[in-house]
């Protein structure tokens, strides 16, 4: 199987900006790493740069339909798991971590499934 240098850069930024993501959302709750909670409006912009690198390399056209999908429920599970899951881990001192973990994940991937949607769009519309 041969891997364009553009699909290993896509997976090089997918995979650092997960562990990226649970490292800020871990960071600023259960292990607090000053250098890391200083910085974290910076390590955000860098979360959404990867976002739009992982969207714009990472989809190609047959791919694009499960990125979208596997996109979409990750955005939407994040986001509605800052709030439920949070509160059914509040007895055991996860909440912060769990909401924070949720929010870097959505920084991450609402980029790359914005772009993918919009590659995908443009792409069934050329004439």
């Amino acid at each position: 199987m041969i891997i364009s240098r553009e699909n290993k850069i896509g997976a090089w930024a997918f995979l650092s900006g997960v562990i990226l993501a649970v490292l800020i959302g871990l960071s600023t709750t259960l292990l607090p790493i000053p250098a890391l909670t200083a910085y974290s409006k910076q390590i955000y912009s860098v979360l959404v740069l990867l976002g739009i690198i992982v969207g714009a390399m990472n989809v190609t056209g047959r791919d694009s339909q499960t990125f979208l999908i596997a996109g979409a429920v990750l955005v939407i599970v994040s986001r509605f798991g800052m709030d439920s899951v949070s509160g059914s881990v509040i007895g055991i001192g996860l909440r912060d971590a769990v909401t924070s973990v949720f929010g870097a994940l959505l920084v991450l991937f609402a980029p790359a499934t914005i772009i993918a949607a919009l590659k995908t769009v443009f792409s069934i519309t050329r004439v």
